[in-house]
């Protein structure tokens, strides 16, 4: 049996290794083989600097228009359960009538 560290946030013993990763199967967490302080938390912040985490709502602040497509995205427009990506474009999210999509996050606020 392998000798790998529990969980640092539900302290299950019954985590295993994928690539790279420490996964936890009873919480979802996971975590670097090197450990929680060489990690480095890339902070990701909206228009106002609000920062943003996996699940937030957001709002459009500018008319974008839509690459390979004529029509544009509208101020305004309500984004449910974005989630952080590495990139230029660091959203990944699904908008209703348009599908999925990559937004930066410069263009975008907390709601």
């Amino acid at each position: 049996m392998s000798n790998l560290p529990n969980c640092p946030k539900c302290n299950s013993e019954y985590t295993y290794e994928d690539g790279s990763l420490l996964i936890c199967p009873e919480c979802g967490h996971e975590w670097s083989l090197e450990g929680e302080s060489s990690e480095e938390v890339k902070v990701i912040k909206d228009a106002n600097g609000n920062v943003l985490n996996d699940g937030d709502s957001v709002t459009v602040i500018k008319d974008l228009k839509v690459k390979g497509s004529s029509s544009t995205l509208k101020q305004g427009t309500k984004v449910k359960n974005i989630r952080l990506v590495d990139g230029d474009h660091n959203i990944d999210c699904k908008i209703d009538g348009f599908g999925a999509m990559s937004l930066k996050s410069e263009y975008v606020k907390k709601v």
